[in-house]
């Protein structure tokens, strides 16, 4: 569980002060801070710009835990990144969001380098995430997690919060207003003022999200989203993911275990390795890739030793 205000910024808010990214937002795209014109609540202004990994690697005294890894989303894709536990996913993730710094290699967001930024300025720049153990704000209200997650859209300080004037009254109503339509939009509206650690485990998955979408970010990393939900759990989380990249305009990087998700999802899929890129393509390529099948599967190394892995 998170638990102390940077922890927070890694997975939806931040500082009252407005992102450095920001001026790199699509022109005409509304911008919501105080004193502008606010956009429909719970939709995130779209942040022009890609992910751009070039070849990062990270070891671990002598292990290699990721090697090589090489990755470009575009526009508001929907991008899978699947392989055994340990393969490196997850340390993929927190080389992205500033946990972890790469031993080698590049990362770009936007066209701004990201490689020794702390966790909370990557979250400033636009990349929100979930995580595979959830961690949530579980001793207070569902409301109040998601409000956490949005204010890092804050501009107003610390004297205005204390003296409660008119900027910070009009700002906590907007935050409200629009924590409360991503609540409705994961069909939690009405545990809203329930404590966030009472939830069933698959709304608390499902808060996590929300969370993460109200820093209003342009890229979310799902790390095992379907992680413990059940078939009906799942297809309903599918058709939350595709709303939100669709509605939002963002872009989504799914870390993901149900396959049945993966492929009915994606549009395209990465598959690790013992840290290595193994495969790439449609979901309809991977699911007929005999290197990918042999990872999985356990089959005879054959294909494996053929493609020089």
């Amino acid at each position: 569980m998170a638990d102390s205000p940077n922890d927070a910024a890694a997975v939806g808010s931040g500082p009252s002060t407005r992102p450095a990214a920001e001026v790199s937002r699509s022109k005409g795209e509304p911008v919501h801070f105080a004193g502008e014109a606010a956009r429909p609540a719970g939709k995130p202004a779209r942040l022009a710009g890609e992910l751009e990994l070039r070849k990062i690697s990270i070891r671990f005294g002598g292990l290699v835990a990721v090697s090589d890894f090489s990755l470009t989303i575009r526009g508001n894709e929907l991008v899978g990144l699947i392989g055994p536990n340990g393969a490196g996913k997850t340390t993929i993730f927190n080389m992205l969001t500033g946990v972890y710094r790469p031993t080698s290699g590049q990362i770009f967001f936007c066209g701004r380098p990201l490689g020794g930024r702390k966790p909370y300025r990557v979250c400033q720049l636009g990349i929100a995430r979930t995580f595979q153990n959830i961690r949530l704000f579980k001793n207070l209200s569902v409301l109040d997690n998601v409000r956490i997650g949005a204010h890092k859209t804050v501009t107003y300080g610390a004297l205005s919060a204390v003296l409660r004037s008119s900027a910070f009254e009009r700002m906590e109503r907007e935050i409200e207003e629009r924590s409360r339509s991503l609540l409705g939009i994961f069909g939690l509206e009405r545990r809203a003022g329930e404590i966030a650690g009472s939830l069933p485990y698959g709304d608390q998955r499902r808060l996590e999200i929300c969370r993460a979408l109200a820093s209003e970010p342009s890229l979310l990393l799902l790390d095992e989203p379907a992680a413990g939900m059940n078939t009906s759990e799942a297809l309903g989380l599918m058709a939350t993911i595709r709303r939100i990249r669709d509605e939002f305009r963002i872009a989504i990087l799914l870390i993901e275990h149900n396959m049945e998700v993966v492929m009915t999802i994606c549009e395209r899929i990465l598959v690790l390795n013992y840290g290595r890129t193994i495969a790439e393509g449609t979901p309809e390529q991977i699911q007929r890739d005999p290197v990918v099948i042999a990872a999985y599967l356990g089959e005879p190394e054959e294909a494996v030793v053929e493609a020089g892995l």
